[in-house]
């Protein structure tokens, strides 16, 4: 690369970084708004395409009813400009109030109208263009409050000089402004008025939150219609730098988008639809201006239908025409547009409120007690940006809830991630569909395998064994380690399976009480009985292992503990403590050489003993664990030292040992791989959920080279006969190989501490101890992106079957936080990007509610 080419690049590196949309979104109120009424966002493939004109034509249509009955309902019409350059001389909210006050005056209609005008906010220069530098004696960088305002009544009469109707309205705003008429990111620079995106919103909710509602003061009824006028084209930037199309991505409101009917307009208005529509926008109906080359017909013939069409008249090119005879002309056309809108609008919400009903009348949940679920209980999604889930509220909202779950722990993506994974995703399916796996490479499949072997295989793994999800991930962890014990032992051969005297080989597994690995029957086996296995849930489990009893470790009122089992407790001798003044030291090495180290050597070795002592053919074959964390056994941290002198002492039996990371895998616990907590080496370890960024089912298994040196040979029957048809899929690889470098760029990831392998502290530490010393609190585990409290409880209010938090879950909800609890056991799980401003808003509404809930419970225990 010649050095020219490098400082360029570097300084648009630089320039790019600078804005928000290229690091994380500043913390913003909740999005929602209301679905009392249509809400439209107006887009066009570029710039100057007529977007205003439709808008001012939409207004006409909509307020322009011949209705003469005197109940016929109010109307508003809104439109909303959230960013202006080129102000004052160039205002799309001022010109559309001109425009539909001209064209009113021209017309005999039986209703009057208060139409107005305001600016909200607007930079130094643009600000003096109106109020003169006389009233800006407060500064000359950022943005002013302006607060401009202007407004006309226009009086409507029955022809005999009465206004007999209810007044109308048409209300005009534009939210920011700028004096210079270039692209908003440069005229935010260039006039120092920046705005982050995260204003944007807020300022644009705000105004639909107070200025559109379905009824009036004095409780008449109102219909409603508001659009929101973008600037420029659909990838045009805003003030930040971000894409306009990214920008307004979280409200996902549908859209009309105002194509380009000149040469070369087919291709614009094609890219501009794909542009939307990658990233989850739907679009209603494409209208554009009618330049004689009949552009429609082969934008109907790309739409196949899917989307309406419309063909506005050819615009007066006289400067000088007011433009209301063309207003006139196309009438039809607007009028053609507003049914569209209103029936998509129609459509949409009727859909939405079916879907409750529709969904307990058709699904089968799972983990799901259907008798307990009624059709009120059920979250309808609308839609995911980032973090957040868009939910419909029983109030007509659409509400954001942060998924405080993370999906059953597989998202990771922040909003500008879940862009570039559909961006990637989508060119893959283009490229490759889907292409068979065995004995072929391609690019993202490889590409991924490298990644992960330089990454948490890092040391010890040579290969990937790809399959569809972690349980399955699971199973072939077995069937590799199993091979490898018999090939390290030496017992290869015929008749492997029995001895002389046609005795059976035992193959067992060790492992955790409390672990899960999966609900396929193989990984099943490999877990110790619970309520997943019991016999209504799996009547075939018999439980091929041998399951120990962990010391778990958590914060119990703001100190952090080891609990041991009753057997270790009953021979402990000493006074060693199992308190620890931080949750570090738990995890330091130097505990290998403790007292408690050698209690747990001489336990483990107990248990293996007993083991061979029943059964001369039975083997431990495999140690499985979740190294650091145990997931659906209730968010119980293990002990790391007993986990790593338990890998320590398999490794020295030659017994394989696997890590099931399934959960604990990709910075969920803070580092890219929970074995880099334990500072020990598996032979085989599962990857899946966040390996993709949770968008798409992938898994793999790791495994040393020793390990698939145990499955070569001259026989294809010696081969690892495991897989399914879609192993490997492109489309999860290149989604893998994305969210991997995603996560672990400081670049992309602000949480990534600099030059080391570790997420910042996302959870406020002090919180979490006061979290930690509330009464309803039993314990809390709080490690990388996880935030685990189990509430205070007992008997059948506590375990897996406990619905005894479900109150304080649904109150959750409703204040935008969706979580799901593991019986009494409730938590917080973010993504690797997350804002720690994020995380500390989530503690602190819920320690709020968990004191709340702490005060109920005590309440309802008096009053009994």
């Amino acid at each position: 690369m010649a050095p020219f080419t490098v400082i360029v690049a570097a300084t648009l590196r630089r320039s790019l970084f600078k804005h928000s949309h290229f690091r994380r979104r500043c913390l913003h109120s909740a999005i929602d708004y209301p679905l009392s009424h249509p809400i439209y966002t107006i887009w066009a493939s570029n710039t100057s395409l007529g977007k205003t004109l439709v808008s001012a034509g939409l207004s006409i249509s909509f307020l322009s009813s011949s209705s003469s009955s005197p109940s016929f309902p109010k109307r508003r019409f809104v439109y909303l400009k959230p960013i202006q350059t080129g102000f004052p001389h160039d205002s799309d909210s001022a010109f559309l109030y001109r425009k539909f006050c001209q064209f009113y005056a021209s017309k005999s209609l039986p209703f009057s109208v208060f139409a107005s005008n305001s600016v909200f906010r607007a930079s130094y220069p643009a600000a003096n263009e109106v109020l003169g530098n006389a009233s800006l004696a407060d500064g000359g960088e950022g943005l002013k409050n302006l607060h401009w305002y202007e407004e006309r009544k226009l009086q409507g009469t029955d022809g005999n000089g009465v206004e007999q109707f209810p007044v109308w309205e048409a209300v005009c705003k534009t939210l920011y402004a700028w004096k210079e008429a270039v692209s908003p990111h440069l005229a935010a620079e260039r006039e120092s008025a920046m705005v982050s995106d995260s204003e944007v919103l807020d300022l644009l909710r705000r105004c639909l939150e107070n200025d559109i509602v379905g009824k009036s003061a004095t409780t008449e009824e109102v219909e409603v219609m508001s659009v929101i006028e973008t600037a420029g084209g659909v990838a045009s930037p805003g003030p930040s730098g971000s894409l306009q199309c990214d920008l307004y991505r979280p409200f996902r409101l549908p859209g009309i988008l105002v194509g380009d009917g000149r040469l070369g307009g087919i291709s614009g208005t094609i890219s501009a639809y794909e542009s939307l529509t990658l990233r989850g926008y739907d679009i209603a109906a494409v209208v554009f201006e009618d330049h004689g080359l009949m552009n429609e017909v082969p934008l109907l013939s790309y739409f196949r239908n899917r989307v309406p069409v419309l063909v506005l008249p050819s615009i007066p090119k006289d400067m000088s025409d007011d433009l209301i005879s063309w207003f006139d002309k196309s009438q039809t056309v607007f009028t053609s547009l507003k049914e569209i809108m209103l029936s998509t609008f129609l459509e949409r919400t009727r859909r939405l409120h079916e879907m409750p009903k529709k969904s307990c009348d058709a699904f089968w949940w799972p983990f799901t007690q259907h008798k307990l679920v009624s059709e009120e209980k059920v979250t309808v999604i609308d839609s995911r940006c980032g973090e957040n889930f868009a939910v419909l509220k029983s109030s007509d909202i659409i509400s954001e809830q942060f998924d405080a779950c993370a999906s059953w722990w597989t998202q990771g993506p922040d909003a500008n991630l879940q862009i570039e994974l559909a961006k990637d995703m989508g060119y893959t399916a283009a490229r490759y569909g889907h292409v068979m796996f065995p004995e072929n490479v391609y690019e993202p499949a490889l590409k991924l395998a490298e990644l992960l072997l330089e990454g948490v295989g890092k040391g010890w793994a040579s290969r990937v064994y790809y399959s569809d999800n972690g349980s399955t991930a699971v199973e072939i962890a077995l069937k590799m380690a199993f091979r490898k014990f018999l090939s390290d032992h030496e017992m290869l051969s015929d008749n492997v399976s029995s001895d002389e005297n046609g005795n059976c080989m035992d193959l067992k597994v060790l492992a955790l009480r409390g672990s899960y690995h999966g609900d396929t029957l193989g990984a099943m086996e490999a877990q110790a009985p619970s309520s997943y296995t019991g016999f209504l849930q799996q009547p075939w489990y018999s439980g091929r292992g041998l399951f120990l009893d962990p010391p778990t470790v958590a914060l119990y009122s703001g100190t952090w503990k080891v609990s041991l089992p009753q057997k270790m407790k009953s021979v402990m001798s000493g006074c060693e403590s199992l308190s620890f003044s931080s949750r570090d030291e738990i995890f330091k090495r130097s505990r290998n050489g403790s007292g408690l180290a050698s209690l747990y050597t001489s336990s483990i070795l107990q248990e293996l003993e007993l083991l061979s002592d029943c059964n001369a053919l039975s083997y431990i074959g495999a140690l499985i664990v979740e190294p650091v964390v145990q997931g659906a056994g209730g968010m119980q941290m293990i002990d790391p030292l007993y986990q790593r002198t338990l890998v320590m002492e398999c490794k020295r039996r030659k017994i394989p040992v696997i890590f099931d990371e399934v959960f604990t895998g990709f910075w969920r616990l803070g580092r890219e791989t929970a074995a880099e907590m334990l500072y020990c080496e598996p032979d085989i370890s599962c990857f899946a959920k966040l390996m993709t960024g949770g968008i798409i089912p992938l898994a793999a298994t790791l495994a040393s080279e020793a390990t698939f040196e145990a499955f070569t040979g001259d026989s294809k029957l010696k081969a690892l006969l495991h897989g399914h048809s879609y192993s490997a899929h492109a489309m999860g690889c290149a989604a893998a190989v994305k969210s991997i470098q995603w996560f672990k760029d400081c670049n992309t990831n602000m949480n990534l501490i600099p030059e080391s392998r570790l997420l910042q502290e996302v959870w406020d530490p002090e919180l979490v101890v006061r979290i930690s010393l509330l009464p309803a609190v039993h314990r809390v585990v709080s490690l990388g992106t996880l935030c685990a409290i189990e509430i205070q409880a007992e008997g059948s209010n506590a375990g897996y079957a406990s619905t005894y938090a479900s109150s304080l879950l649904q109150t959750l909800r409703g204040d935008g936080i969706y979580m799901r609890p593991l019986g009494n056991v409730v938590y917080l799980m973010c993504g690797p990007c997350t804002p720690r401003d994020t995380c500390r808003h989530l503690l602190d509404k819920v320690y709020s509610r968990i004191h709340e809930f702490g005060q109920q419970k005590d309440q309802q225990a008096s009053a009994a």
